[in-house]
């Protein structure tokens, strides 16, 4: 049914260790905003959504998890070569106490990944609205991360997926459209 190739969507590089810059990078990992939840939401959002749209849920669903490993990779990248003292200073003293530099679902304030992101009304306007404000939220954490970021490599990467949310966000708005038309049909028993 599926088909793996071990390479990331787009490539990951970044110029330095920076764990400070991972502590941030967290927030798409595990936030309420974040790739985990993106995911998770469309996917079950597919199953009270009529069939003209089902497939477009599928597969942007689907894609966050690519987005999500790419995540990983980041703070992994980021992290690997940290010393404790520097995950310390840079806000991460707790995450490497519980878990040392091990990924973990949580929010860039180390509050962890919770169900109750993931939003799903059972009404599709309502679902696809949601899901449109999900894209533009992440949106615009990607590019505030991307301003403090100062490595050009990683905010390649950063940018990729900035852009990716903008094409969900204009798939979910044509979604709505082709939903509200068919409300408008006339229907004849």
């Amino acid at each position: 049914m599926w088909y793996y190739e071990k390479k990331l969507q787009y490539p990951v590089r970044v110029r330095e260790c920076n764990p400070r810059l991972a502590k941030y990078l967290i927030e798409q990992y595990g936030g309420a905003d974040g790739e985990l939840s993106a995911a998770l939401r469309y996917l079950n959002q597919r199953y009270s959504i009529p069939g003209k749209v089902i497939g477009l849920l599928t597969d942007i669903g689907t894609e966050e998890f690519a987005h999500l490993e790419m995540i990983a990779t980041m703070v992994y990248k980021l992290t690997k070569d940290a010393t404790p003292e520097q995950m310390k200073e840079a806000g991460l003293g707790a995450h490497y106490a519980n878990h040392e530099k091990a990924l973990y679902y949580e929010n860039a304030a180390g509050s962890p990944w919770t169900a109750t992101y993931i939003n799903a009304k059972g009404d599709p306007i309502a679902d696809l609205y949601e899901d449109i404000a999900a894209e533009e939220k992440a949106r615009a954490t990607y590019q505030w991360i991307i301003n403090m970021s100062d490595d050009p490599e990683l905010n390649d990467s950063l940018k990729f997926l900035r852009e990716r949310e903008i094409v969900h966000s204009q798939r979910f708005r044509e979604a709505v459209e082709i939903l509200k038309d068919e409300q408008d049909k006339k229907r004849i028993f």
